[in-house]
C-alpha cells in the first residue's frame, strides 16, 4: 500500500526526492517555506553522478537549453593587472561538453515542472511542530493545519527547520569553514558575456560574474574571518559595514563592488560553512540534501550532490519495507560519497581565495603556467554509481511499515 510523505523544502533537494517517491508509488506532500517557488539567477553545476539523476528524470534536454555555458575564468593582480585566463574546467574538474551549469531558478523550475501536477504542494507555509509518534508523525503547520504522515523528509538547507525540530540546534552540526561572503547583482558596466573575472588579495576574493551581456552582472564579496560574525546574522546594515570594512582599496572594480554591495535590494549574507551528522534520520524522520550534509559553495558540489541523495534517498526507500533499513541504506550508499565532496572545500579555498601571499602566488604561478587541472575532482564528481531502483523488484509496503 502507498506510504504518504511530507517533504519539507521546494528548492532541488525537495522536488527530486518528491518525483522519485512519487514514480515509485508515494503519497507526496511538499511544504515550502516561500510563498512561491524561489528563483535565483546565479549559476549552479550539475556534474559527474548528478547528470546521469537529471538523465534518468528526462530533464537533460530542457536544462542543456538552459546552459549558462561559462567559457572563460581570468584573473586579475590586485592592481587589476590581467594573470591568466582558463576555461573553468581547468579549476572546477569539469568535464567539458558534458557538465551543466545552469542559473539555479532554472533548475528549480524544471524539477518543479516534473512533478507540480502530481505533488500536492503547499507554498507558504511550514512544520511547526513535529510528533513522532512510532507509527506516525503528526505535524502542525505554521498555518494552524495538522495532518499526520508515515514519514517526514527534511529538505530545508543549511538552516534547516526540520533539523532543528527533531536533532537539535544548528551549532551541533554546523562547521565553519572561515569565510564570509555577500552576494548581490549589479548593472553588467563591464562588457562582460559568458565569464567571471576573479580578483584576489591573501584570504580576500572578489568575483564579476556575467551570463548575458544584457543581464545583471553577479558581484561576490568573500574574505576570511576567524570566527563567525553572529551579531551581523540579523542585521544588514552590520553585514554591509563588515563587507565593506574588508574591501577598502581603491583599486580595481572593488569601490563599484562595495557601493553596489552597500545599495543592493537582494544581498545575500552568509558564512561559508557546511553540515556534519552522525546520522541523517531519527525514527520517522530523516534529512537530504544541504539540511543533512551542506558542501559549501566552495565545494562546488551543492546541488549535485543534493540531486544525488534525494535520488538514492527515494531509491532505498521504495526497495525496503521498513523505513528504517530504508534510511540506514539511503546513509550507506551515500555517505562516502559525500565525504568526499565535502572534502573539496579545501581545493576550493586554494583556489579562489588562498589565504596567504606565498598560496596565492603558487595558485598565480600555477594559472600561468595552465596546470591547474584537477583530475581528482573529477573522480570525485563520479564517485558514485547509480543503482537503477526500478530493475529492482519492490516489496509490497504498507502504511505502518
Amino acid at each position: 500500500m502507498t506510504r504518504s510523505v511530507l517533504i519539507s523544502g521546494a528548492s532541488i533537494a525537495g522536488p527530486t526526492l518528491a518525483y522519485w517517491l512519487d514514480r515509485y508509488g508515494f503519497d507526496v506532500t511538499v511544504v515550502e517555506r516561500s510563498g512561491a517557488l524561489r528563483g535565483g539567477g546565479y549559476g549552479v553545476d550539475i556534474r559527474g553522478t548528478a547528470r546521469d539523476v537529471v538523465d534518468r528524470m528526462g530533464l537533460l534536454p530542457v536544462l542543456r537549453k538552459a546552459h549558462i555555458d561559462t567559457r572563460r575564468l581570468s584573473f586579475v593582480e590586485p592592481d587589476g593587472a590581467p594573470i591568466a585566463s582558463i576555461r573553468p574546467e581547468a579549476m572546477t574538474g569539469g568535464e567539458e561538453g558534458l557538465d551543466l551549469e545552469v542559473r539555479r531558478g532554472d533548475l528549480a523550475d524544471a524539477l518543479y515542472g516534473s512533478i507540480r501536477d502530481r505533488v500536492d504542494f503547499r507554498f507558504g507555509d511550514s512544520i511547526a511542530r513535529l510528533d513522532d509518534r512510532g507509527d506516525r508523525v503528526d505535524v502542525v503547520f505554521a498555518s494552524g493545519a495538522e495532518r499526520s504522515f508515515d514519514l517526514v523528509i527534511g529538505a530545508d538547507g543549511l538552516h534547516s527547520n526540520t533539523r532543528a525540530l527533531v536533532f537539535g540546534p544548528e551549532a551541533d552540526y554546523h562547521r565553519y569553514i572561515g569565510y564570509v561572503f555577500a552576494g548581490f547583482t549589479l548593472p553588467n558596466d563591464f562588457g562582460l558575456c559568458h565569464e567571471g573575472v576573479i580578483w584576489n588579495a591573501p584570504g580576500r576574493c572578489a568575483v564579476l560574474y556575467a551570463h548575458e551581456p544584457d543581464e545583471p552582472t553577479y558581484g561576490f564579496l568573500t574574505f576570511r574571518l576567524e570566527e563567525p560574525p553572529y551579531d551581523a546574522f540579523r542585521n544588514p546594515q552590520a553585514q554591509r559595514e563588515l563587507v565593506a570594512d574588508r574591501f577598502p582599496e581603491q583599486a580595481w572594480h572593488l569601490p563599484r563592488l562595495v557601493e553596489a554591495m552597500r545599495n543592493a535590494d537582494d544581498l545575500f549574507f552568509d558564512v561559508v560553512s557546511q553540515i556534519h551528522m552522525p546520522g541523517w534520520s531519527s525514527g520517522r524522520v530523516a534529512l537530504v540534501g544541504d539540511a543533512a550534509y551542506a558542501t559549501s559553495f566552495m565545494s562546488g558540489q551543492g546541488s549535485s550532490v543534493a540531486l544525488v541523495g534525494a535520488y538514492v534517498l527515494a531509491g532505498e526507500l521504495a526497495t525496503h519495507a521498513d523505513h528504517t533499513e530504508g534510511f540506514a541504506a539511503y546513509e550507506q550508499r551515500v555517505r562516502g560519497f559525500v565525504e568526499q565532496n565535502q572534502a573539496l572545500v579545501q581545493e576550493g579555498q586554494s583556489g579562489l581565495a588562498p589565504t596567504t601571499q606565498e598560496l596565492l602566488d603558487a595558485r598565480n604561478a600555477a594559472l600561468r603556467g595552465q596546470t591547474v587541472h584537477r583530475d581528482e575532482r573529477t573522480q570525485v564528481h563520479n564517485a558514485l554509481v547509480l543503482p537503477d531502483y526500478e530493475a529492482m523488484n519492490r516489496p509490497t509496503v504498507s502504511p505502518t511499515a
